[in-house]
């Protein structure tokens, strides 16, 4: 057999003193051959973005390898220098970042950015036939309007054609080997269908190695050919994706993939009693309007269109639909953190919309907000337990009493007390999640709006806050609106489900019929391209639209 494209041998990388450990990454080894998909899977922490690190040359100071070897097309890259790396980087290796808004360079158009991933390689190239090159590789990954996107900035293009970009730019120069840093975290399920389609697909026409970083087990059930599976920098199980998906061999694997959340595994709960709404929603109407720049006409963006939604006591209605849906944008109009144009909220009995000052400060006080990312949403400089018990001082409780209640609120969301006395930087993202469900609660809110609150969370810390939001919901009879672009999600925690597109509610009803006999042809796409649903069960088996796919 020929060599692999890659070849890690007893690699071992060591962080700084002072670390958690002493090695990031700890004797891993692993292959991937020239037209195969290996899938790197392991929680936040796990070694697995130090590996993709450790095959560029993109350690960061204090990082590095203290043992083993790394192979890329034949050449040891941990003994590389610097000059020689640069020429592999693109060329024999290239690689998708997580978040292609971070990437990329916000001050360069699309296409100068492609061409320059061109040119470092072969900067003789002349300007045509870089030019050439460039439009030839945004119409490959399947990017509209090919000369609107060369000539936009990256802030101008959604979540899906900035990632398009990026996979454009890495396949600039036809590397050996793609290497895919959790691709596909944080997109929407029809996108994350096309970016794994369209990887899929590149990866075939180019017989390329693809190893692909991810913690979604659903998106390893997708793609894969084999699977390594990493544990606090160590590999625990490796094998094909049949055999790891179906008959996991190692504990870690087995929660792993039991962790991932489908309509299958719902938690078992009594229905939520009959009841008058707490919360109703008529006819609610938001329409944006957005300035293209001195010479282009602004453009009307309709967020919500005529929606109306009822929320009783202790029931959980799940919001699910594409980015630019209009699903955030209801949350924040419930909030009165954005004002609709029209239509009309009443909480208890309230016209919510019509509360001015005072008034509406103690509304707000019954409804709270966890926001998807914990990190922004805390106050870096501020100890958890000052951001927990500010919200009750604000609103006149005395600071002890306040203070006393934000600990005893950290221990019922599974952290230490003494949590209270550290920053936010000190802890993991499911344990900064814990902490805003923590200081939602401290208000003793009757309405939680959670905004994609779990998206980007590893399937263990996901399933760990679903369990933790569902133990709340029943204990202190929350309702809650659970805005989320991950039908597993909803299929597990909602009691009733509404569908969005484009600022209209498509579809609505009870998760278990929603789910089990979709009505809308919008629904059923949106549950088709749910990654692994065959393999995790409980959403259907309808075949992808072939549109989604495109």
């Amino acid at each position: 057999m020929s060599e692999p494209v890659l070849s890690i041998t007893d690699l071992s990388v060591s962080l700084p003193a002072g670390a958690d450990r002493a090695q990031a990454v700890s004797g891993v080894s692993l292959t991937v051959a020239a037209n195969e998909i290996v899938c790197l899977v392991g929680e936040s922490g796990s070694g697995k973005s130090m590996i993709a690190h450790t095959i560029l040359g993109l350690l960061p100071p204090g990082v590095a390898v203290a043992g083993g070897a790394v192979r890329l097309c034949g050449r040891d890259v941990a003994a590389a220098t610097e000059a020689e790396l640069r020429a592999i980087r693109g060329r024999d290796a290239a690689m998708i970042f997580q978040e292609p808004l971070s990437a990329l360079n916000p001050l360069k158009r699309v296409g100068e950015q492609i061409a320059e991933a061109i040119r470092v390689q072969a900067p003789a190239t002349p300007r045509a036939a870089v030019a050439a090159r460039v439009g030839a590789l945004i119409e490959a990954v399947g990017l509209p309007d090919p000369a609107r996107i060369r000539d936009s900035f990256p802030f101008a293009l959604s979540g899906g054609q900035r990632q398009r970009v990026m996979i454009a730019i890495a396949m600039a120069n036809n590397p050996a080997l793609l290497v895919a840093d959790e691709p596909t975290t944080a997109l929407d399920v029809t996108t994350q269908a096309q970016i794994l389609a369209l990887i899929r697909r590149l990866q075939g026409e180019r017989r390329m190695g693809v190893l692909l970083i991810t913690h979604d087990f659903g998106v390893v059930a997708e793609v894969a050919d084999r699977v390594v599976v990493m544990r606090d920098g160590r590999v625990v199980e490796q094998g094909s994706a049949e055999a790891v998906l179906t008959a996991p061999r190692d504990p870690y694997t087995r929660a792993l993939v039991a962790a991932v959340p489908h309509a299958g595994r719902r938690p078992a709960r009594a229905a939520p009693a009959a009841r008058s709404p707490l919360l109703e929603i008529e006819a609610l109407s938001k329409t944006f309007t957005l300035r293209q720049g001195w010479f282009r006409p602004s453009r009307q963006v309709v967020a919500a269109d005529a929606l109306s939604l009822t929320l009783s006591a202790g029931e959980t209605v799940a919001v699910v639909g594409e980015s630019g849906s209009g699903k955030s944008t209801l949350g924040q109009m419930i909030l009165r953190l954005a004002e609709p144009d029209s239509g009309r909220i009443t909480f208890g009995g309230q016209d919510l919309l019509a509360l001015r000052g005072e008034a509406l400060r103690a509304a707000r006080r019954r409804i709270q907000i966890v926001f998807q990312d914990p990190f922004a949403a805390l106050n870096p400089r501020q100890r958890v337990g000052d951001a927990i018990a500010r919200g009750p001082m604000a609103y006149g409780a005395p600071k002890d009493r306040a203070m006393a209640e934000a600990r005893a609120l950290l221990d019922r969301v599974g952290l230490k007390a003494g949590a209270a006395d550290r920053f936010p930087h000190e802890f993991s993202g499911g344990q900064r999640q814990r902490i805003c469900i923590a200081r939602a609660l401290a208000l003793k809110p009757r309405i939680l709006v959670a905004d994609e609150a779990v998206s980007a969370l590893d399937v263990s810390v996901q399933a760990r806050v679903l369990d933790l939001l569902a133990e709340l919901r029943a204990e202190y009879n929350l309702a809650m609106l659970f805005i989320t672009h991950d039908l597993r999600i909803a299929a597990r925690i909602a009691d009733r489900v509404a569908v969005m597109q484009r600022g209209r509610i498509v579809e609505a009803g009870p998760a278990e019929t929603l789910f089990a006999t979709p009505a809308h042809a919008y629904t059923r796409g949106l549950i088709a391209a749910i990654p692994g649903r065959r393999l995790f069960g409980g959403l259907g088996d309808a075949p992808v639209p072939e549109a989604l796919t495109a």
